[in-house]
């Protein structure tokens, strides 16, 4: 027992019948102890009654072999008895990593699925002569008017429901659907006809349609059901108004009612060949000009209220020229 204070072995091999204190008390003592009830004992004796034998066993021993013994035999089933325990260490081991390594895998997959996504949604808009500055801005306005509905308790039992990671990284595919319309329109630099006009409007429908495409061959729902939802709606005008289906008020996802100000935003700052950039007081003013029309009141509002962080967002990135729509 002095020797277990500073020594833990691998194993031990335990006699019954001792003096001061026999196998069965020495084992009941080891096994109380924290610090070495792992160790596994055998029991070497010459006891060959099956009580004594059952006793042994059930007092925690793994093993209980009665003398005389086959050295060879002893060796063996030692060696049978470390392995096991090795292989035991090795379980609790990994059991006990198993959610970090998962931890580790899920986030490597997921920065690889982003990556990915990041850049599709990049070449989308670089036919659009937008740089990939305009995804990241949207994305951390989203992040902003997020923060803030749950700051003040809004839309408590809609956003409650949402994965905020997934939310953020699907609305870079807000304009996916752009890889349909043809770059004599997406690059014009006047002003679209009307006609023109119908066309950039599809780019939402496609959009939803090549999302939902994918929907089909993987099992990420979630992830691109908000990817969707963004495509189909951040057009959409709270009265009504917008496309591609008119939807009005609180029939806009608010999904999409959360980036169509964060849409339109980034499009007002950033320079069009049709237009200057506005300045970020003008962009405001807008955006509150829109309150009840384009835009639902409750995130006009709370989007006034959180207007200088857009602009921190804006000043640290430079908006670049950009195409229609």
């Amino acid at each position: 027992m002095k020797i277990l204070e500073k020594n833990i072995p691998d194993l031990i091999l335990l006699d019954v019948e001792m003096p001061e204190m026999n196998g069965y008390e020495v084992i009941k003592i080891i096994k109380n102890n924290k610090e070495t009830e792992h160790i596994p004992i055998i029991f070497l004796t010459a006891k060959n009654d099956a009580e004594s034998e059952l006793k042994g066993l059930s007092l925690g021993a793994i093993d209980y072999i009665i003398k005389p013994f086959s050295p060879p035999l002893l060796l063996k089933r030692i060696e049978v008895h470390l392995l096991v325990e090795s292989q035991k260490k090795e379980l609790i081991y990994y059991n006990d990593n198993l959610l970090k390594m998962v931890e580790a895998k899920t986030k490597t997959v997921v920065e690889l699925q982003n990556a990915v996504l990041k850049t599709v949604a990049e070449l989308v808009e670089y036919r659009d002569d937008i740089t990939g500055e305009h995804i990241e801005r949207t994305q951390s306005y989203l992040a902003i008017l997020v923060r803030a509905l749950t700051k003040y308790g809004l839309y408590t039992e809609e956003i409650s429901s949402w994965n905020m990671d997934l939310v953020l990284q699907s609305a870079q595919l807000h304009d996916v659907g752009k890889i349909a319309i043809r770059d004599s329109i997406l690059q014009k630099p006047d002003k679209l006809t009307v006609e023109e006009f119908e066309r950039i409007k599809e780019h939402t429908t496609f959009g939803e349609k090549v999302i939902e495409r994918i929907k089909q061959s993987t099992a990420d729902q979630a992830f691109l059901e908000y990817a969707k939802i963004f495509a189909a709606t951040h057009h959409e005008k709270w009265d009504g108004s917008g496309y591609p289906r008119g939807l009005r008020g609180e029939d806009i996802p608010l999904l999409g009612r959360l980036m169509a100000i964060a849409d339109v935003y980034d499009a007002l700052i950033s320079a069009r060949p049709y237009k200057k950039a506005f300045t970020h007081k003008e962009a405001v003013t807008v955006i509150a000009a829109g309150k009840g029309t384009q835009f639902d009141p409750v995130l006009a509002d709370l989007f006034l209220g959180v207007a200088d962080e857009f602009e921190a967002v804006a000043a640290r990135a430079n908006t670049a020229p950009a195409g229609n729509g």
